[in-house]
């Protein structure tokens, strides 16, 4: 036999070694299907989940300040623009395996504010570790204001102008 041939034979058995055996061949591999490769899931798609399940819990009436409510506010009127106001108020950082979320909300007057944040960490936590698998190490909640009865909001005084 001469080099190139054996050579040939070796990259056969090779390749052989590493492809599936048809079914009912008897050949089985181990190792679940599911666990061959890795998932990433971005910073993005973290705060989404978060933002969603937060915006859920009775008495937070938004998510960010004051002033990046505004700039989205903004943001939101011109087409193609980037971050959605879905993940606005949340930050993400996202392991391998585990996550902390830091979110700055609004809450409604009258709520109590720690009841709110148990209930928005809640919320957070079961929806982000269900959706993605990750742990959540830790969600940080700053309440940046509160809506207070008489006051208008943002989004109203924009319906209002759009609609003149």
């Amino acid at each position: 036999m001469t080099d190139t041939s054996q050579s040939a034979q070796a990259a056969q058995a090779d390749r052989a070694s590493r492809v599936k055996e048809p079914a009912g061949s008897g050949a089985r591999r181990s190792g679940d299907p599911a666990s061959r490769g890795r998932t990433t899931i971005a910073d993005g798609v973290v705060e989404k989940i978060a933002g969603m399940a937060a915006r859920d819990v009775v008495g937070v009436h938004a998510m960010g300040g004051g002033l990046s409510r505004t700039f989205g506010a903004v943001r939101d009127r011109v087409p193609g623009s980037g971050k959605s106001n879905v993940s606005r108020g949340v930050k993400a950082e996202v392991g391998e395996v585990q996550t902390a979320l830091d979110l700055e909300i609004v809450i409604d007057y009258g709520v109590s504010i720690t009841d709110v944040a148990g209930a928005v960490r809640e919320n957070v936590v079961s929806a982000v570790e269900r959706m993605t698998g990750l742990e959540v190490v830790e969600v940080n909640i700053a309440v940046s204001d509160v809506k207070l009865p008489d006051e208008e909001d943002e989004d109203e005084d924009d319906q209002e102008t759009r609609i003149r």
